[in-house]
């Protein structure tokens, strides 16, 4: 396989100047709360700290759920809600897999940003930052690690196309579909772990390492399924070595 078919995609996609609705839930007006950064950058922020451990979409949801149990999602109006409120909150609606410890993540998030960036969750990228200082920040959030991160400097980056000053640091955040797209490529060995994932997208486009990331969680999600791949519709078909465990 090109070494470089996926990053061909990741670039074409990246230069793209337009900004583009995510869809991070598939549900109208959660997506809307999640990609209006300007009003609302704390929503985007919480959903990524809230990406652990279940699935995306369900993550994803908790600010608009949460949104709709309280009634706003202004940040002055989350820190009236007390710590033990958010946990009733989040077990009462069984919003995730570890309910005590992500509204405790969730209380953490909505306090750091008030005193940490004066209520605004923007001034994390604001200004043309470096990727180095906007992993650094997310990384300082309670129940940040770098998977969550460097995932949520990418998607600012490559599409809401907040402008940073360089990508270098801005990593691939290797989940169980990248991990399978790029062993199936032969990219990397079957036994390759996320270290050497992270690695190998470095070596591939140095520039901005996670450039890739989408394409492969996207041909993971879509194609690359661990039963049963649809090879013959996968946009990288050409060039797949297609090494699948049988």
């Amino acid at each position: 396989m090109s070494n470089y078919i996926l990053v061909e995609i990741g670039k074409e996609r990246f230069t793209k100047s337009e900004r583009e609705s995510i869809k991070f839930t598939n549900i109208e007006h959660a997506d809307e709360l999640l990609n209006d950064i300007e009003q609302y950058p704390h929503a985007y922020v919480l959903a990524c700290l809230m990406d652990r451990q279940i699935k995306a979409e369900k993550a994803w949801l908790i600010p608009y759920k949460i949104s709709k149990i309280v009634g706003s999602f202004k940040i002055d109006d989350l820190l009236e809600i007390s710590l033990d409120e958010y946990k009733d909150i989040f077990r009462n609606n069984s919003l995730h897999r570890f309910n005590d410890i992500m509204a405790d993540v969730f209380f953490n998030g909505i306090y750091d940003i008030k005193n940490k960036y004066d209520g605004d969750a923007s001034n994390i990228w604001r200004n043309n930052p470096s990727s180095a200082k906007v992993v650094y920040e997310f990384l300082q959030f309670k129940g940040s690690g770098i998977k969550i991160s460097t995932m949520a400097a990418n998607i600012l980056a490559r599409q809401f196309k907040i402008p940073f000053s360089d990508y270098y640091s801005i990593d691939i955040s290797p989940d169980v579909h990248i991990l399978r797209v790029l062993r199936r490529t032969g990219l990397v060995s079957k036994t390759s772990d996320a270290n050497s994932i992270i690695y190998k997208a470095r070596e591939l486009n140095p520039e901005f390492p996670g450039i890739i990331d989408f394409s492969c969680w996207e041909i993971g999600r879509t194609w690359c399924k661990p039963k049963n791949p649809d090879c013959e519709k996968c946009v990288i078909r050409s060039e797949c070595t297609k090494i699948i465990k049988t």
